[in-house]
């Protein structure tokens, strides 16, 4: 095996060392490397995601994401920054590309400063009745009487499905304790990633803040998640909460230390509805992986 470049970026932010890390893996047109290497670089790195960017064309990526435990379908964050590391580091110009994932084929419009993806089609997931959301509020140390009045969780997708959790208020989310054996046993029994919990700001410019866990695939917490953004922002709008073409800021990370800055913003048709996220990333690290 040659030796690799491995790119550090912090993605939803521009202040290093803030945002959310990925690990991003430049493979020029070579193939994928086996499976289980970029499972254990994931892993070594430590990070929610790492992304393994191979190119396909002029413009276009095929891009695979692993997280310490295994490969996932779509990863917001870590797409924002390996975009952000082919602008800087792997001499692309900005432009529109198209990006292939498991998810889907996704189209990705890079700026000088900012990177916009769409999500995969939203999709509505399970509804839970009352004894499911008290299971789910009480893997966190809350009751249902900590949701927030007129909202439900349910489970949606852009790209990973997740459970949307809404709770009444920021102080209430700051003090949310993860069980991650309960939250693990209740993603298992759902089918899905994870768990993003909210609340609804609704004044200084911020329509949400958030915390996301996923232990299942070996997030205790993730300082910011585009693809639950992108949930978050269908959820909202299936209520009347977000309105059509405006932009929506999401802020995560916060009880990390690690605050970070989501951008949504989403175009109804008559065909179909278009969920875009939006965000900055620095570029803070590169490393060499020697032949092994």
């Amino acid at each position: 095996m040659p030796d690799m470049e491995v790119y550090i970026a912090d993605a939803f932010t521009n202040c290093p060392f803030s945002g959310n890390q990925a690990g991003v893996v430049l493979l020029g047109q070579a193939d994928f490397p086996r499976d289980t290497l970029m499972r254990a670089l994931a892993g070594e790195l430590k990070h929610s995601e790492t992304a393994f960017v191979r190119r396909t064309g002029e413009r276009s990526f095929h891009v695979r994401f692993f997280t310490p435990v295994d490969e996932v379908d779509l990863c917001g964050h870590a797409t924002v920054a390996a975009f952000t590391v082919l602008r800087e580091a792997g001499g692309i110009e900005t432009g529109a590309y198209t990006l292939q994932a498991r998810a889907g084929n996704l189209e990705i419009g890079l700026g000088e400063d900012a990177v916009w993806m769409d999500m995969a089609r939203p999709q509505e997931g399970r509804r839970f009745n009352e004894a499911e959301q008290s299971r789910l509020y009480a893997a966190f140390g809350l009751e249902r009487e900590d949701r927030r009045e007129g909202l439900e969780a349910q489970a949606v997708s852009t790209g990973l499905m997740d459970i949307l959790l809404p709770v009444k208020d920021r102080t209430t989310l700051g003090r949310a304790a993860l069980n991650g054996e309960e939250v693990c046993r209740l993603s298992r029994e759902f089918g899905v990633t994870g768990v993003h919990m909210f609340c609804l700001e609704g004044d200084k410019g911020v329509t949400a803040r958030c915390r996301n866990f996923a232990p299942l695939y070996g997030i205790a917490e993730e300082a910011a998640t585009g693809t639950s953004s992108g949930a978050l922002t269908y959820y909202l709008y299936r209520r009347d909460l977000v309105v059509p073409g405006e932009e929506n800021r999401f802020i995560q990370g916060e009880t990390m230390g690690k605050p970070s800055e989501i951008l949504s913003r989403l175009e109804d048709t008559q065909e179909t509805v278009r969920i875009q996220i939006g965000g900055q990333a620095v570029l803070t690290m590169v490393c060499r992986l020697l032949a092994i």
